[in-house]
């Protein structure tokens, strides 16, 4: 908003009565204004209130330092008018001087018509409103700049914390279920039973990880991790990460993978999860007992690959927006199995960091989709690193470690505990930061699994706990955390864990963590 000092004319005259008179003809004429005994008194006028334009004679202009100072400091937006009245005859040296150094000025030579004088005042005051309305247009913008900020960074907490209150609740759901897989049992209702919610318990954490990743993504903070591998083993993985849903769908998947493909330079964990949401999305939006086609087309500096179906399928005006965040065709959305309109965005911007394109094509609805992604080669690789299987190993002895497990969630430890005792671990339980202390004296465990969200004593400060005594100095630190952002693991690590684990714990890395671990001498 505009004050009233912001639009008034300062004036400095050759005589206090010159600027007298100069500010009697303002006034008749509604322009408000102040007289200056100096240039020196303008500038503070000017640091403490503004002006919307100055009137000068050009005697007073030998001294202008702190004008042309508060002149070159202005912001972007401004460019306050400068009127000098000067003296007849030849140009001056001084206003020349002036108008070099101090650019928006105007020049009204002496004697001046007062229909001249009140021209150039009105025209320099127009121009300093548009000055103001662009500069409240950027306040404005910047207030909004700062609002979108602040929602997007209440969205990422909002989106973190939501994700570690789902993944709390599943970490004893996933335990539970590993313990009934390894239980013998020959009911075969309840194996189709363990079955059916080891898929759910996998979806819901597949949507969990989703969302985290739009997070990041749009405040672009995924980095690759490229290693040189074969594309058929990222697609390996990708399939075994979709069989469940295909299975369930009943679906036919043709897979037509040429031999002898070259190497790419590319994160397979990344690759992989974009070509399991493409399958996933095949399958979802396919009829029961429908075909997907997956094959692989080499070119001189680029593979193709494809992920085609006979389903659904997406109409014209649906297909130049799909890869949108949340879009989703009105076909989709009324399915149940509909999603969160997120994979596909995931899938776009997951090969555009590989340097890699993604499009749709469709005939329309009922006709099928394909998904074409091409990835461009990078000439001669030689070393090969294959994608994980992710396929979760049989149980490893642990060779009679002890260790303890420390979460007010006492679902979580116990069903935790109980599969450790499985691979042959002692075990103990505490349900409290305070608890966990009282134990370590009496249990001395090789390793320590710590929940980072506990009531009261939290797993950060029971680690700090830890570190400051020598005695405990070679325990094995392990955060198992509903939080799993770039920050919440920096700062598990430097709180002096040793690795971070996310909930439901990935079995086959916990497994591999207790076996290779430093054990205290």
């Amino acid at each position: 908003m505009t004050s009233s000092s912001e639009l008034r004319v300062l004036v400095v005259g050759p005589t206090s009565r010159d600027a007298q008179l100069v500010r009697a003809v303002l006034a008749e004429n509604g322009i408000a204004s102040e007289s200056c005994a100096s240039l020196v008194e303008l500038c503070s006028e000017l640091e403490a209130r503004g002006a919307g334009a100055i009137l000068v004679a050009e005697e007073t202009l030998s001294r202008a330092e702190c004008l042309s100072t508060w002149m070159q400091a202005q912001p972007t937006w401004s460019d306050l008018p400068l009127l000098v009245i000067a003296r007849p005859g030849a140009d001056s040296a001084i206003v020349a001087s002036v108008m070099a150094r101090l650019g928006s000025v105007a020049i009204l030579e002496r004697p001046t018509r007062v229909s001249a004088l009140l021209s150039s005042v009105q025209v320099a005051l127009r121009a300093r409103k548009r000055q103001y309305q662009i500069r409240d247009q950027l306040a404005d913008l910047e207030n909004a700049r700062a609002t979108l900020q602040r929602n997007d960074h209440r969205k990422d907490e909002f989106l973190a914390i939501l994700a570690h209150e789902l993944r709390n609740p599943l970490a004893p759901i996933s335990n539970a279920l590993e313990l009934l897989k390894r239980a013998d049992s020959s009911d075969p209702m309840l194996q189709k039973i363990g079955q059916m919610m080891t898929r759910q318990v996998g979806n819901l954490n597949r949507l969990v990880d989703d969302l985290l990743e739009i997070s990041r993504i749009t405040r672009d903070k995924i980095e690759l991790k490229k290693v040189t591998v074969t594309l058929d083993s990222i697609l390996q993985t990708a399939i075994e990460a979709s069989q469940p849903l295909l299975d369930t769908h009943r679906h036919q998947l043709h897979v037509s993978l040429p031999s002898g493909l070259p190497l790419l330079l590319a994160d397979p964990l990344r690759l992989s999860q974009v070509f399991a949401n493409l399958l996933n999305n095949a399958a979802k939006f396919t009829e029961p007992g429908g075909q997907i086609w997956l094959s692989i087309q080499q070119e001189p500096k680029a593979l193709s690959i494809s992920v085609r179906d006979n389903g659904i399928g997406i109409r014209p005006d649906m297909q130049a927006r799909i890869f949108e965040l949340f879009a989703q065709a009105d076909e989709i959305t009324s399915r149940s199995q509909g999603g969160l309109g997120i994979g596909l965005m995931l899938v776009r911007r997951l090969v555009e960091l590989h340097g890699g394109t993604v499009k749709v094509i469709s005939e329309g609805p009922g006709r099928g989709s394909e998904f074409i992604v091409r990835l461009p080669l990078t000439g001669n690789l030689t070393q090969t690193v294959s994608a994980p299987s992710g396929k979760p190993s049989s149980p490893a002895g642990l060779g009679q470690q002890r260790i303890l497990v420390v979460d007010d969630n006492l679902d979580a430890a116990s069903s935790l505990c109980q599969l450790l005792e499985l691979w042959g671990a002692e075990t103990q339980v505490a349900g409290s930061g305070q608890e966990a202390l009282d134990i370590l004296g009496d249990f001395r465990p090789d390793v320590a699994i710590l929940d980072i969200g506990m009531q009261g004593m939290d797993g950060l400060e029971l680690a700090g706990r830890i570190r400051a005594r020598p005695e405990l100095s070679g325990l094995f630190l392990i955060a198992l955390t509903g939080w799993g952002q770039e920050e919440d693991i920096r700062r598990t690590l430097k709180s002096g864990f040793d690795r971070h684990l996310v909930k439901p714990v990935n079995l086959e890395l916990l497994q591999t963590l207790l076996r290779e671990h430093p054990r205290p001498l």
